[in-house]
């Protein structure tokens, strides 16, 4: 069962009590909804894109879980088996599922589980309908990246398209390009704020003229070039007038062979393009998670204290309420396993530090933050923090030290010509700025993809493609992983693959790595 409600200007049923005890029913929800909307753009300032709220069953639940959380995709057989996994770890109480999951699109849709209680059905609405919604729309990185008015619609015809290619060339043929471009999703999305971000409605209306012009054009240029037997008879001038042609180096491997792969039909091509397009739509998202949910824990902890202050919700539904948020933030120790922070634990903590240096600053506070301790606006600050930073540079900004005490956060060195590991930052005035510098390094997007660029090819000999990767302090690819990935590459690429792995600093070839296309 799904049960849609689309927002708007609702009047609010009195101003007593919205609800009492657990159950719900959609005229609480629309209550709720409208006590929660009057609180978060009249106290708090916050500008969101049109809300759709779903309520869902837990199984539907978990089939958003396998497509990323988008309402429609294509179909492929790694959501199947995503969605056997996730079933069978629910269903043996290995794993529980989320409250909610928000879409970055326009209308905003936030899907509600079906057995939520009331009060988490409050609490979701105002941590996803606003909380989220808000980043979503005024954060410069989604800015600049997503247009979440054509992701739903581009969606709909990329599922479309998939369906009408496995109709006309079948199954296998289409799952082969399928499986292989996804493999190589995190190699096919552009990285530098320079680019232009993705008319996705004008992707869709302009894909077959298009297709035919750079099949077209692509032959020709192919065909340009001698037989794959012919010796080398060509100036240095015109390889590297053909090696500009072909935009090399190029870091975005999808994007390579969606223009030149020589064998590749139009088709092909088209699929390759909508999984690079969708990779590039979630591109911001590993960026802001620590932002992301820390703002939306932060406004629903706010919102339901209101809630509760103005009467709108009881001393039970407000002891459930910081009883689920104390849960979310628990931030489990380096004792105890943990090798990373919560998200929301850590975020949540710096968006309530910095509404406390703002408005009770300690002389520490103005020590290190001087252009925000004291200034009597926290609202302000942390609308204006939410629009204009990514996770790194927010850490290293805003992480005070009284966050790294609370934590008690330190830092190990593990050298390993050492048989011993190292504290070396501890809470003294260098230690707090050599673990905030270490943290904000941590949450660097250049430091999680591997840097991988084509850089060659054979264009008068056998055609063979060229690329490198620039290893950071010697780290090697998984080598299982990447002869996997290096076969599918091949197979697009319709020949020879060969893949270098360089020492960045000396550049020195640590492995060489070949494949050859199975087509």
């Amino acid at each position: 069962m799904t049960a849609s409600l689309t927002t708007g200007a609702s009047p609010q049923a009195g101003k007593g009590l919205l609800y009492q005890g657990a159950d719900w029913n959609f005229h609480i929800i629309r209550d709720c909804y409208a006590a929660i909307e009057e609180i978060a753009e009249k106290e708090l300032g916050l500008d969101v894109f049109p809300n759709r709220i779903e309520v869902i069953t837990s199984e539907q639940m978990l089939d958003v879980y396998t497509t990323n959380g988008m309402p429609l995709s294509y179909n492929h057989w790694s959501y199947g088996k995503r969605f056997a996994g996730h079933e069978n770890a629910y269903r043996r109480g290995l794993m529980g599922l989320a409250y909610e999951v928000v879409i970055n699109s326009n209308p905003c849709i936030s899907y509600l589980m079906e057995e939520n209680s009331a009060t988490m059905q409050a609490l979701v609405i105002a941590h996803a309908a606003f909380g989220h919604n808000h980043f979503f729309k005024n954060n410069r990185l989604f800015q600049e990246w997503t247009d979440p008015s054509q992701i739903l619609n581009y969606l709909e015809f990329a599922r479309g398209y998939i369906s009408r290619c496995e109709e006309t060339y079948g199954q296998e043929a289409v799952e082969r390009v399928l499986d292989a471009a996804h493999a190589l999703q995190g190699q096919g999305v552009n990285r530098h704020s320079g680019s232009r971000r993705i008319d996705l409605r004008g992707e869709q209306d302009r894909a077959r003229e298009r297709r035919a012009y750079e099949d077209q054009s692509f032959n020709d240029l192919w065909r340009t070039l001698p037989p794959v037997d012919e010796p080398e008879t060509v100036a240095n001038g015109e390889k590297s007038a053909l090696r500009r042609q072909f935009g090399l180096p190029e870091e975005n491997i999808l994007y390579f062979l969606e223009k030149h792969a020589p064998r590749l039909a139009a088709w092909e091509r088209e699929v390759i393009r909508i999984v690079r397009l969708i990779a590039q739509y979630f591109y911001p998202q590993p960026q802001l998670k620590l932002m992301n949910e820390g703002c939306a824990t932060w406004v629903h902890d706010r919102i339901m204290t209101r809630l509760h202050e103005l009467g709108r919700i009881d001393d039970a539904a407000y002891l459930e309420t910081i009883h689920s948020t104390t849960n979310v933030i628990t931030q489990f120790g380096y004792d105890q396993g943990s090798t990373s922070f919560n998200p929301y634990a850590l975020g949540f903590a710096m968006m309530k530090d910095i509404a406390r240096i703002c408005t009770d600053p300690t002389e520490e506070d103005r020590s290190w933050s001087p252009g925000i301790a004291g200034n009597g606006d926290p609202l302000g600050t942390l609308r204006h923090a939410w629009a204009e930073y990514r996770d790194e540079s927010f850490v290293l900004q805003f992480l005070s030290p009284q966050v790294m005490r609370d934590f008690r956060m330190f830092r190990l060195l593990d050298d390993t010509r050492d048989p011993y590991l190292l504290v070396d930052a501890i809470h003294d005035e260098a230690g707090y700025r050599d673990i905030r510098r270490t943290v904000a390094a941590s949450y660097d997007p250049s430091a999680w993809y591997a840097e991988i660029e084509v850089v060659e090819v054979d264009f008068y000999g056998d055609r063979t493609l060229r690329l490198e990767h620039r290893t950071r302090q010697g780290q090697l690819l998984a080598e299982n992983d990447m002869k996997l990935t290096l076969k599918g590459l091949a197979d697009l690429w319709g020949y020879r693959v060969v893949l270098q792995e360089i020492d960045s600093p000396t550049g020195r070839v640590l492995a060489t790595h070949e494949s050859v296309s199975r087509v």
